[in-house]
């Protein structure tokens, strides 16, 4: 007889965007130089500024994701932070395109990277619906 799966399959798109995020947050703090890189140069500030408060977001909404009381919330929010964190990941990919440091595979990375958004949207959302609502 298979073992019960103790995350209902409504939850587990929220646990896995949760551990996304969180996993996110801490890199931004302990490689904040790679964020920075990332930050498109029309943003006016300092690229660190923008790496440290997106690590803080990440950190947020992935915890609000983590508790079934917040999880409505944390959901929708990663929607709208996988749709605003798009413009520095076309930044790193044409950075990367254009520079003759990086190899094939990380230009191939890069390109590959943009269409991620989409599912991390839509998976977003999808946990939001399925979210309780409290």
């Amino acid at each position: 007889m298979p073992s019960e799966d103790p995350t209902p399959p409504s939850q587990a798109a929220a646990y896995r965007l949760s551990a996304l995020l969180l996993g996110a947050a801490v890199l931004h703090f302990a490689s904040p130089k790679f964020f920075d890189s990332t930050v498109p140069r029309q943003l006016p500030g300092e690229a660190r500024t923008y790496t440290y408060a997106s690590g803080v977001a990440e950190a947020a909404i992935g915890t609000a994701l983590a508790v079934p009381r917040t999880r409505r919330l944390g959901a929708g929010l990663a929607a709208v932070l996988f749709v605003a964190v798009l413009p520095a990941n076309i930044q790193m990919a044409v950075d990367w395109l254009r520079s003759s440091k990086t190899t094939r595979a990380q230009k191939i990375g890069a390109l590959a990277r943009l269409p991620l958004q989409i599912p991390l949207v839509t998976q977003s959302l999808a946990a939001r619906r399925r979210a309780p609502r409290h």
